[in-house]
């Protein structure tokens, strides 16, 4: 009897709140974890936050390779936000749960500004070519109309990507369990509790997740391509360095960031392993968001200026 009313409390749109596993079940963890990721949430926050200031305030970064930085930096803060506060909760409360309503929130709001990323790490790619390649251009065709509509289509597309992946799962009906071994609401949780038919929720999910990391990567390997040859012209290894090293950040975020998006939603659904896609998680929710603003920062000298003239201003 019992069995069958947790089924029907399961089932469909009766479904009224999920039950988050959270990252670990040892209680003798949730204490220390708590701490690690709140300093970890404190120091994205403060990271992004002030580089999007920096970035809105300073007139020697008013280009626009730092407009896409702000716009990256608000994405960071954005799905580290959608997911990191939740989690924080999860080690202090005896039971984790995520109302139906929450969960489909939390999904919306993380598939936005993940899918955003991809984007504009694409456009500052192609910022990046267009100063190496086109110098003498590079404002005509870097201007702010450009700019703007690269970010406005960037951040359209996601909005309706994430709206058709969250109806469609969460309309779908609930009835193995409402357990999700996850620390947040992902769409391979989520599926694995579905028991309705779910191949077209996966074709929708794949068919985003494919086109969104295939065309933003292939803008990114073009990108690159044409700066690879543009610095094997230039004869001197010193310009070579200088060259390079305006890229070089971008391209260590690149490389961090995908790697962990290729591991984790392109694998088969069926070889997936929800301990292992859990850590490559905390790495691109918690961690990269942390280390993007030091990665942009720490061997940037005009930010690093930017940060000097501020601190200036407010002594």
């Amino acid at each position: 009897m019992e069995e069958m009313i947790k089924l029907n409390e399961t089932t469909g749109s009766q479904v009224t709140e999920f039950i988050l596993m959270g990252i670990t079940n040892r209680p003798e963890l949730q204490g220390p974890l708590f701490v690690v990721f709140f300093l970890n949430y404190m120091a994205t926050a403060v990271g992004n936050l002030g580089l999007i200031i920096l970035t809105s305030i300073d007139s020697h970064l008013q280009t626009p390779m730092y407009f896409f930085l702000r716009h990256l930096a608000f994405v960071d803060f954005g799905y580290s936000t959608a997911v990191g506060p939740k989690m924080l909760v999860s080690f202090i409360v005896e039971k984790n749960t995520i109302s139906f309503n929450g969960c489909a929130t939390q999904l919306f709001f993380f598939g936005i500004f993940i899918a955003s990323e991809l984007f504009i790490l694409s456009a500052m790619a192609y910022d990046c070519y267009v100063a190496i390649c086109k110098p003498l251009l590079y404002m005509v065709i870097m201007s702010d109309r450009v700019c703007w509509i690269l970010v406005a289509i960037s951040y359209l597309y996601s909005t309706i990507a994430s709206l058709l992946i969250t109806i469609n799962l969460l309309k779908s009906s609930f009835c193995k369990s409402n357990i999700l071994k996850h620390f947040y609401c992902d769409s391979l949780p989520l599926l694995s509790i579905v028991c309705s038919d779910t191949r077209e929720i996966e074709l929708i999910i794949m068919t985003f997740a494919s086109f969104s990391l295939v065309s933003s990567l292939m803008i990114l390997l073009v990108s690159y391509m044409f700066i690879l040859v543009a610095i094997l012209r230039i004869n001197s290894s010193g310009g070579r360095h200088k060259v390079f090293s305006t890229c070089g950040s971008h391209l260590t975020g690149v490389v961090i960031f995908y790697g962990t998006l290729v591991f984790m939603y392109l694998q088969p659904h069926s070889s997936h392993s929800f301990e292992t896609d859990k850590m490559a998680s905390v790495f691109y929710t918690l961690i990269i968001p942390m280390l993007n603003p030091l990665i942009y920062s720490l061997r940037n000298k005009e930010v690093k200026g930017a940060v000097k003239r501020a601190f200036q201003k407010l002594i």
